[in-house]
């Protein structure tokens, strides 16, 4: 069987990675749906928004801050905009504007506390306060390299 010309240690360290982003990720959507009827990208979506000045963004900068291509991005806030949980406002001649109305603010509000328990069962409570400051190191280091170095 192929190891992806990786040793023992550095398969397994990946797939045990993988497999635990794969399963936080798939547990936490399914909590989401459960209990607000928000997918993930929803969630996203409406966090950033409810984080930034007048809870509004460009929307180029919306898709750098989710990590999202511009396609991608388009096809969530139409789905969004179906729902009222945001408005796309024209800004300027070329530019748009995503802004969070007040039934996406409801629906963050109260998704926010049940998320934040499932985020603290799932995650948080399984480590240590130094185990989460190694996790948080070590992820950010992977994530620069993600970040700055085109694939």
């Amino acid at each position: 069987m192929a190891h992806l010309g990786l040793t023992d240690r550095e398969l397994r360290a990946w797939r045990t990675s993988f497999r635990m982003v794969e399963l936080l990720r798939a547990r936490l959507e399914q909590q989401l749906q459960a209990t607000s009827g928000l997918s993930n990208a929803d969630y996203t979506v409406l966090a950033l928004l409810s984080e930034s000045p007048d809870r509004r963004m460009r929307l180029y900068e919306l898709c750098q801050a989710a990590g999202w291509e511009k396609s991608r991005m388009h096809h969530q806030l139409t789905r969004m905009s179906r729902r009222d949980l945001i408005a796309r406002e024209r800004c300027g001649s070329r530019g748009v504007h995503v802004a969070l109305t007040a039934e996406g603010l409801d629906a963050l509000r109260k998704a926010v506390p049940r998320h934040g328990q499932e985020v603290r069962r799932l995650f948080v409570d399984r480590l240590t306060p130094e185990e989460l400051d190694q996790f948080a190191d070590l992820s950010a280091k992977i994530l620069h390299n993600l970040e700055t170095n085109e694939p």
